[in-house]
């Protein structure tokens, strides 16, 4: 095994920031970016971390998910989000950066950082021999993408993904869902959300007509969607009773608080369609829409899905996308430390792990590129504290079901709980970003190592 030089593939926001801090660490680094040498049909420049849907890493105010991890960020010694800071444009509460400036100075910082070696080259097999950082991202090369199948020994994802929107529990009407299992078989463990006829043939009226968002020209062109996982705007469109005979069948379901379902009495209760939620976390704070796999644009989203009987003040940690999209089973594959758990000289972060985001991408780079050094060094690797969005985040990605794992942005539902409740949301925002900082303050006092955190 070769410890004297890092790996690095891929020159997006998750390389960029795992390249700097292997360097900053004092331990040598190749950074491989395929471009030019291989096209990508998302990217326009040749310059590293370049942005390519918008110029925003997110609300900037700490306060809110992203905020708060930019200065989780700030704190442990980020270039990236410093070269963002540098290069913030005006926004209103939103990090935004003059994307050209932002991505050149990048470029420029790392190729010309002592210990980066900097390579435009195509990386068709993982090096196995070296410690390596993966951040190919939802744009892996097709032979990569091979070789990463073989390397993890399992199918994984790489398709036109069109994933449900996720909730928070607490602003889901728990006088309206109710906790049930088909049948009442097996534990009860799906919040259904109960529709009577008029309000179901509404609801599948006003899906039809929903805006959909437009796709990039290359996703157009080799868009393909899964019988058994179509857009649930494109099963309304198929037909009044489509959804009641697919996701949103309401055989076998009924609200126990009601009474015994079997009694004659009750037969007039039954719902004509039910929307199921499904439990995303361990503890119960974010639920996922079954079979709500959309395309619709994102206020349209939060419309159409508040006419659900129990959504009606859902707040929502992750809209509903469709998006080519690369991306592993991370809670089969990785720790928390970002290794992979078959080998843990190999680590990988950015969208290819199954975070959503800039921020995220940053953020997980970070960490790769830390424990990465670590490694070479002959340290052991770190894992962020759990109660930071940064830790939350990862930890969600690396034990979450892999059963239905889908990509999470940084989100205030994956935070572990306060001691006690607070009432309104503004307050207990504030809160868990009171507890993330000091937390992180703390961590940082305990490592008695001193490797890249500044």
């Amino acid at each position: 095994m070769n410890r004297d030089r890092v790996i690095v593939i891929g020159g997006g926001l998750a390389g960029t920031e795992a390249a700097w801090q292997i360097a900053q660490a004092g331990v040598p680094v190749t950074l491989y970016e395929m471009r030019p040498v291989r096209t990508s049909p998302a990217h326009h420049t040749e310059e590293l971390a370049e942005l390519v849907c918008s110029n925003s890493f997110g609300a900037k105010n700490s306060d809110r998910a992203a905020g708060l991890l930019h200065e989780e960020l700030r704190r442990l010694g980020s270039q990236v989000i410093a070269t963002a800071d540098k290069h913030s444009v005006p926004a209103g509460g939103a990090l935004a950066v003059d994307r050209a400036v932002f991505s050149r100075e990048l470029t420029h910082t790392l190729a010309n950082h002592p210990l980066i070696e900097f390579k435009r080259a195509e990386i068709t097999k993982i090096p196995r021999d070296q410690i390596v950082v993966l951040t190919t991202g939802p744009l892996t090369s097709p032979q990569l993408a091979e070789d990463l199948q073989q390397f993890t020994g399992m199918e994984y994802m790489s398709f036109f993904d069109a994933a449900s929107p996720i909730i928070v529990g607490e602003s889901i009407d728990r006088k309206i869902a109710f906790l049930a299992s088909r049948y009442d078989k097996g534990e009860a463990a799906y919040l259904n959300c109960p529709m009577n006829k008029e309000q179901y043939l509404n609801f599948q009226q006003e899906l039809c007509h929903a805006q959909q968002a437009e796709l990039k020209d290359f996703e157009r062109e080799n868009a393909k969607f899964f019988e058994g996982c179509l857009p649930i705007e494109e099963l309304a469109q198929r037909g009044e009773d489509t959804m009641r005979y697919g996701p949103l069948k309401p055989v076998g379901l009924f609200d126990s608080r009601l009474g015994d379902f079997r009694a004659p009495e009750n037969q007039g209760n039954r719902p004509y369609a039910v929307v199921q939620l499904r439990q995303e976390d361990k503890a119960g704070q974010l639920w996922n829409m079954v079979g709500f796999q959309t395309n619709l644009r994102w206020g349209e989203q939060k419309r159409v899905f508040r006419l659900i009987p129990g959504l009606e003040n859902a707040e929502f940690v992750r809209m509903g996308v469709m998006h080519r999209n690369t991306f592993i089973n991370s809670p089969q594959l990785l720790k928390p430390t970002l290794q992979f758990k078959t080998q843990d000289t190999i680590l990988a972060a950015g969208q290819l792990v199954g975070t959503e985001g800039y921020t995220a991408a940053a953020a997980g780079g970070w960490l790769a590129g830390t424990n990465a050094a670590r490694l070479a060094l002959g340290q052991q690797p770190i894992a962020i504290p759990e109660t930071t969005m940064m830790g939350a985040l990862l930890e969600f990605i690396s034990s979450a079901s892999p059963k239905h794992f889908q990509p999470m942005p940084p989100n205030f539902g994956i935070i572990p709980p306060l001691p006690t409740k607070v009432k309104t949301k503004r307050e207990r925002y504030g809160q868990y970003c009171d507890r993330s900082l000091a937390d992180l303050d703390r961590w940082k006092q305990s490592l008695k190592e001193v490797v890249t955190i500044n």
